[in-house]
């Protein structure tokens, strides 16, 4: 093996230790990894081939891979297998992510504590410990919606205006 195969796998193996992170699970990521770093479509078999899985487990990844957005079919005339290549552009792709971490990850856990403030405003006692779990969540509450905010205007940029800004109050 090259350096440059050693390189590339390791970068494919990572990205799949990161994806678990992300709430994807590692072959989705590796498939995702190994789309990214590709210079022409790859067919099932082809990714099959590269990461040593399953039909299965390939066909099920790609599946999800498309329903996030992360990646599309190409259709090559003549050739009854589909490819698939992966969105080009890392912004588009960071944006993409965040949106599906929002939908999957954030608005639910906003559902989940407006309904619970709903029903602990009913209980109309000034017990300390129900207006104290009243007020916590309340903040969870303000800040969940600021960060899903935050979240929805990065993910909307086609080209970041606010990243920068963010990556310069960081250092």
């Amino acid at each position: 093996m090259s350096e440059f195969d050693d390189s590339k796998r390791r970068f494919i193996t990572s990205w799949g230790e990161m994806g678990t992170c992300w709430g994807i699970n590692r072959t989705m990521a590796q498939i995702h990894a190994l789309l990214m770093v590709s210079n022409k479509a790859l067919s099932t078999d082809d990714i099959m081939s590269e990461l040593q899985i399953s039909r299965g487990n390939a066909n099920m990844n790609l599946r999800d891979l498309i329903s996030w957005g992360l990646i599309r079919r190409e259709v090559k005339i003549g050739d009854r297998k589909e490819y698939f290549v992966s969105e080009g552009d890392v912004w588009k792709m960071f944006c993409t992510i965040v949106r599906e971490r929002k939908k999957r990850e954030i608005e639910p856990v906003i559902t989940a504590l407006q309904t619970c403030i709903g029903e602990v405003q009913k209980d109309k006692t000034q017990n300390p410990e129900v207006v104290l779990f009243r007020n916590k969540l309340d903040e969870l509450l303000e800040f969940v919606k600021v960060a899903d905010g935050l979240m929805e205007k990065i993910s909307r940029q086609e080209k970041s205006k606010i990243l920068p800004i963010i990556m310069k109050a960081i250092k």
